[in-house]
């Protein structure tokens, strides 16, 4: 089986189209340009210096001692055998930058034990994720480098970072494949067995420059222009306001397919016509969709971008993003989303050669620096035939570079997934019931793919329970609680992952409406609130509302809601005559008011989030 990716490179060398091995541009005399990709990435770096977002880190693991000497030529072989391993991005006096490439030299490989740690295994996760947290100086080089680590008797590691700029996935094969040749080779004394290049990834760019341009550039972007016009952006609820600015901070959670809905899944696949790619994203694309409440949705997916056949065995940063638009309206059925998607697919395949920062630049006339520019979820299916995939733990810390990103791995006989999300954005609590949700949904398209999108089945059990089994009244069984608080706090405990509060794009499970509830109630508590307190909140209608009514009932308080609405004279006449103690309130709201000597609660202020984490999550006695 072949991905969709390999099989349109095939169909094109069918066709000879892009593929043929005509001439290669001359390299100029002057400085070599940088690829579009690598420009956008050196943008990047220039807008935020010192970031590790676009760093790369892989471990190989040795069973038994290796010949240090011939891995450390190995890795020197390769290193000046792809001149991208050599390269640097430096700015002309111009400020346009070029590439410059450094004559080969010995590649250093530094041996660091870690055998007598109490626990090695740990050490290698940790010295790894700390050198994949050391930034690039895609100026002044190098772009790669390389640990080898001894973490017992026969068990090494080989630990390798390297800048996006001069890397990608496809390139990850080539660097295995070529350094294990190599190290085999010379550990038993021969000499460099692989064939010489034909190109380099500097040439690869000379003729991008000169080829994407003009009437080529021209027909490609119209179509992007057509198909993206008026494209919706991704409106999922959040666990947290996005912040003004985009953070990379993130994790990965895994999800568990069963092999028999995976099978299902290629059965149908088979049935229809179209790809396991193309099932996969449609059923993305509708979880999305329904969580969004949105029928226009857009993710982006990546695609190797090798469509010459020299570049095959090239070493760099080929890889390009295409934008796939799914039209989910008039409530179709999952069959027909698939020939939506399918069509979708061909049509951006045939015009995957622009690169996506030229799409960009292209539909977006201003940057929101708090999100990905056309799209912020992310697509990735990899076929690796009799290949394993293990999922993370939730517990893995990564850089983000999207709101949301979905991995699926299929061997053929297994279908492996995993969510990669930004933590300033969801709680992990959230994802995980995403996930829950994606593979309820993948049962549902498997056991019927001619239900209406609308209509299939994305609750688990429990949730549908709770929303339906327990809708009823006699069946409540309202407990003897004390006040609507209490009840809420009994939710939290019995389903603390069930949905509370929806706002807009916020969401709230019980479990952290209780715990942020709690810590308010704490703080309100230590500055004087309590039984016969009140306590006027002005907050704008949302989740902080909620949380803040909670809270003050918490505290044993009652509270005065301000509509911010009213007259400035009207809301000081409530402050005085209901005699509040404390105020709540946004920093813009209490500017306005006349608090006289009455005892503000700013919730937006740089530190009252500090004073409100320090308190415990325990009810307050």
């Amino acid at each position: 089986m072949l991905s969709d990716a390999k099989r349109e490179l095939l169909k094109r060398r069918l066709r000879g189209e892009q593929v043929s091995r005509r001439a290669w541009e001359p390299r100029p005399d002057g400085p070599l340009p940088l690829s579009f990709a690598q420009q956008r990435l050196w943008f990047l770096s220039q807008l935020e210096p010192g970031s590790t977002e676009y760093n790369l880190s892989m471990r190989v693991r040795w069973d038994g001692t290796p010949d240090v000497a011939a891995l450390g030529a190995a890795l020197s072989g390769v290193v000046a055998r792809h001149e991208v391993l050599r390269t640097r991005l430096v700015a002309g006096a111009d400020g346009v930058p070029h590439q410059v490439i450094d004559e080969p030299a010995p590649f250093p490989l530094p041996i660091v034990d870690v055998s007598d740690s109490t626990d090695p295994a740990r050490a290698v996760r940790e010295l790894a994720a700390a050198d994949a947290q050391v930034p690039f100086d895609l100026s002044t080089g190098p772009l790669l480098r390389a640990t080898l680590l001894r973490a017992g008797q026969g068990e090494h590691v080989l630990v390798v970072a390297l800048h996006h700029v001069v890397f990608d996935e496809w390139s990850d094969s080539v660097f295995h494949r070529e350094l294990m040749a190599l190290y085999e080779a010379f550990r038993a004394g021969e000499s460099d067995p692989l064939p010489p290049l034909e190109v380099q990834y500097a040439d690869y760019a000379v003729w991008q420059r000169h080829w994407l341009q003009g009437d080529v550039l021209e027909r490609q972007l119209s179509y992007w222009r057509d198909r993206l016009s008026g494209a919706a952006e991704l409106d999922l609820p959040l666990d947290r306001p996005r912040p003004p600015l985009r953070s990379s901070a993130g994790a990965t959670m895994g999800i568990h397919i069963p092999d028999d809905v995976a099978d299902g899944l290629r059965e149908l696949s088979r049935e229809c016509g179209v790809s396991m790619f193309m099932t996969l994203l449609s059923a993305y694309a509708v979880l999305l969709g329904r969580h969004a409440g949105s029928d226009d949705v857009v993710v982006g997916t990546p695609v190797a971008n090798r469509n010459r056949a020299e570049t095959e065995g090239l070493i760099g940063f080929f890889v390009n993003t295409l934008v796939m638009r799914t039209d989910l309206s008039g409530d179709p059925s999952f069959r027909e989303v698939l020939g939506r998607v399918r069509e979708t697919a061909l049509g951006a395949y045939a015009h995957q050669d622009v690169p996506f920062e030229q799409v960009v630049e292209a539909l977006v006339s201003e940057r929101d620096r708090s999100r990905t520019p056309l799209f912020q979820a992310l697509f990735n299916y990899d076929f690796v035939e009799g290949g394993s995939f293990e999922s993370g733990s939730g517990d893995d810390e990564v850089d983000a570079k999207f709101d949301l990103r979905l991995v699926l791995s299929d061997s053929g006989a297994r279908l492996g997934a995993e969510f990669e999300y930004s933590t300033a954005l969801f709680d992990a609590a959230t994802v995980e019931r995403l996930g829950g949700h994606l593979v309820t949904l993948l049962s549902g398209v498997a056991a019927d793919a001619d239900q209406r999108v609308g209509a299939l089945p994305v609750l688990s059990a429990g949730e549908r329970e709770l929303l339906v089994g327990g809708s009823g009244v006699e069946g409540l069984g309202l407990p003897a609680v004390g006040g609507v608080h209490g009840l809420i706090a009994e939710r939290a405990v019995a389903v603390p992952d069930a949905l509370a509060v929806v706002a807009g794009g916020e969401a709230l499970s019980y479990g952290g409406l209780m715990g942020r509830a709690n810590r308010l109630a704490h703080y309100l508590r230590s500055v004087g609130v309590g039984s016969e307190s009140v306590v006027a909140l002005c907050l704008p209608r949302g989740v902080d509302m909620i949380v803040a009514i909670v809270g003050v009932w918490q505290a044993g308080g009652a509270y005065l809601p301000l509509d911010p609405e009213y007259p400035v004279e009207r809301l000081g006449f409530m402050l005085r005559d209901s005699r509040a103690t404390v105020l709540v309130g946004t920093e813009d709201l209490v500017d306005e008011l006349p608090v006289g000597r009455l005892r503000t609660v700013v919730v937006d202020d740089a530190g009252f989030p500090r004073c409100w984490r320090g308190c415990p999550l325990p009810l307050p006695s």
